[in-house]
């Protein structure tokens, strides 16, 4: 599921500008879908900016213990298998992104292993020509 800016903007507790800004500096990656609004995906969203509940958890860590008494214990689980969940997401995006580069760089070098065998044959001829040199057609030019 993909956030819009929008939703994009109440997971992070950001503003929709702040949000837009960082995908027209190159931040963060998102496409325009059919309507014209953003889709931004969740994990390349959190790689920049961390979730809502996590911000208001570093911010306020005693509080949040005293106010929920004991309801905080599984809630911090929670949240904290949500946060390694997207994190998983990053890190899984980002292998792909690797894979997908080495099977590049291997393509690059197999072409250029071609071109150059290829290309070591005409050097070859070249420095191997033993076609008589031409003489002048020009009668009084000697050379």
């Amino acid at each position: 599921m993909k956030y819009s800016l929008s939703e994009a903007a109440k997971a992070t507790g950001k503003n929709k500008t702040t949000i837009q800004r960082a995908i027209k500096n190159g931040k963060i990656s998102a496409a325009k879908g059919n309507s014209g609004s953003y889709e931004i995906d969740p994990s390349e969203l959190h790689r920049v900016f961390p979730p809502a509940a996590i911000q208001r958890d570093a911010q306020h860590p005693q509080s949040n213990d005293t106010q929920q008494g004991g309801n905080s214990h599984p809630n911090r689980h929670l949240d904290r298998v949500l946060e390694l969940e997207k994190e998983l997401a990053v890190a899984r995006e980002r292998a792909n992104g690797l894979e997908a580069q080495k099977d590049q760089m291997a393509d690059t070098i197999s072409d250029l292993r071609k071109r150059l065998d290829g290309s070591e044959s005409r050097v070859t001829a070249l420095l191997a020509d033993s076609r008589p040199k031409r003489s002048s057609w020009w009668p009084w030019k000697r050379s």
